[in-house]
């Protein structure tokens, strides 16, 4: 990819995607410049990763081809001001914050511009990453496919249309945070058995991952491996059902219906 990637803001979700583009070879560390207010993630950035780095979003923006704006929602505003006139014109820019629509983007800008909207997950961070995608009209299918490349690099990526954006934060963004606390039930359920606790840790882990791989490597149904794995009249389908009588399944619906109606209020 023989093109300039700009990162105004390099945060951990910024670093990660960074470093599954160098990792994949999509482009060299030379191609690519990230801004941060902070003189310490500036210097951290560039020791580690390997790029260039600066305080001035301005000359970020005037190099990139591919811009992200990988800034918390409440200053994109601020953000776009200050570089809305130093774009190149056929810029995509690229935002990765919740609740920021194409349309802000856009009127943000005060002019046309090739827009995509993002929704990455921490898991990135590992190269396990589960990114969501939504453009505009003004992205070519040669833009959207530089644009998966990136994503695609730090794992896996699914474009969507955009009135469904609001509901990926609950199903893939936010729910690391779900499944953590499953594995942490799990690690203690087998403290309680006896299970030395970083023994615990290793083995709830690498089940959900195990588990995570089945579903997509086999392309079953995740009833379907659950049944597999229920012989009759044992210890997983009493487990099973314990699950279901305590609303297992209810409460996971429930916390994403609340995930998804903060990110509609943001």
């Amino acid at each position: 990819m023989n093109k300039t990637i700009g990162f105004i803001g390099c945060g951990k979700m910024a670093q990660a995607i960074i470093g599954g583009i160098l990792k994949a070879e999509k482009v060299s560390a030379e191609m690519i410049i990230a801004s941060a207010k902070s003189k310490a993630t500036r210097v951290h950035v560039n020791k580690t990763i390997g790029i260039k780095t600066t305080s001035s979003n301005i000359q970020v923006a005037e190099a990139a081809d591919i811009l992200f704006l990988a800034v918390k929602p409440n200053i994109h505003q601020e953000v776009i001001s200050e570089i809305k006139d130093s774009l190149k014109q056929e810029v995509i820019v690229v935002t990765i914050a919740a609740g920021i629509s194409i349309s802000d983007l856009t009127d943000a800008f005060l002019r046309p511009i090739k827009a995509v909207r993002s929704m990455p997950n921490t898991p990135s961070l590992v190269g396990e990453g589960m990114s969501a995608l939504c453009i505009n009209e003004l992205v070519t299918n040669e833009d959207l496919n530089e644009v998966k490349a990136i994503f695609s690099s730090f794992g896996k990526v699914e474009v969507v249309t955009e009135h469904l954006m609001d509901s990926i934060p609950a199903i893939s963004g936010s729910s690391p945070a779900y499944v953590y606390m499953f594995i942490e039930a799990l690690a203690d359920g087998g403290v309680k058995g006896g299970v030395p606790r970083e023994q615990a840790y290793k083995m709830a882990a690498q089940a959900v991952l195990g588990a995570a791989k089945m579903v997509l490597e086999t392309g079953k149904h995740p009833g379907e491996l659950k049944d597999e794995v229920c012989t009759p009249g044992g210890a997983t389908i009493e487990a099973v059902g314990e699950l279901e009588k305590q609303g297992f399944r209810s409460a996971v619906i429930s916390a994403m219906e609340q995930c998804t109606a903060k990110i509609k209020n943001l």
